[in-house]
């Protein structure tokens, strides 16, 4: 297996054209635009899951959601992969047969089958692994997440995720999907064996309780986003001992959740 580089480039599609309307002019333009389509993984040669993605780090997202889903710990238990030649779909063979039905977490309030808020910590143990980190090194990475949003900058449309081990980014991807942006993000630490615990993740997207679970997994201390979180996903970081911080802007930041790894030290008064 040939590991991928730390970060695939993700390009856009041939241009296309709109017209942009204002209130004093009317223009036709010509941009790009994100691709988007299916992708489906195969374990054991069975059809596990199809979903819809960025076609870049597909092998790194199929390896991720398997790690994120409980499936595999390591690539120790992958035996072989192969992304097919139109990046379409992935086969994973495991060393093993495995036994664990794979489902996306479905979060709700209530009962109906669903995974609920306490069987998540009656199941999951807090993380233990601890960060420091002061607001403005918050600004300066997540500054960062933005200069190396290659597609972000050349079509839009996509979600933006990086890992930092407090003083820059490790590892950045990109995809239509913010769910997807985890998986992938995970996958690649497996792929060149950088550890995640302990690491800050920085994301453009709405934090949810599925993120949460997500980063929980990875022990991951701290998740900042640009984007507020839920009250669910508030409520599982507060018990599994993680912060939560959204809103993030270039002057300010929303600490929801253990606040103490902010090291906020006050501008002297002039």
């Amino acid at each position: 297996m040939t590991l991928l580089p730390e970060n695939e480039p993700c390009t856009a599609t041939d241009p296309v054209s709109y017209t942009l309307v204002t209130r004093d002019r009317r223009e036709e333009i010509d941009a790009k635009i994100i691709d988007e389509q299916l992708f489906t993984i195969y374990v054991n040669g069975q059809e596990l899951t199809t979903m819809m993605c960025t076609p870049c780090n597909q092998e790194a997202l199929a390896l991720g959601f398997l790690a994120n889903e409980g499936v595999i710990d390591s690539l120790d238990g992958v035996q072989s992969w192969r992304l097919c030649s139109a990046g379409r779909s992935i086969d994973v063979w495991l060393k093993a047969p495995t036994t664990k039905p794979l489902r996306r977490v479905i979060l709700t309030s209530g009962s109906g089958g669903s995974i609920t808020f306490d069987d998540l910590i009656a199941t999951h143990d807090p993380v233990e692994a601890e960060r420091a980190i002061t607001p403005e090194q918050l600004w300066s990475l997540m500054d960062c997440l933005y200069q190396q949003a290659h597609l972000h900058q050349n079509a839009g449309g996509v979600h933006v995720t990086g890992l930092s081990d407090g003083e820059r980014l490790v590892l950045t991807v990109e995809d239509a999907g913010r769910h997807n942006t985890f998986d992938k993000l995970r996958g690649l630490a497996l792929m060149n064996e950088i550890e995640t615990a302990g690491g800050i993740i920085l994301t453009t997207g709405r934090i949810s309780s599925e993120i949460v679970n997500k980063a929980r997994g990875m022990d991951i201390p701290v998740v900042c986003s640009k984007a507020p979180p839920t009250n669910f996903s508030i409520r599982l970081a507060a018990r599994w001992n993680m912060t939560l911080i959204g809103c993030v802007d270039e002057h300010s930041m929303r600490v929801y959740t253990h606040s103490r790894r902010v090291d906020y030290q006050p501008s002297a008064e002039k």
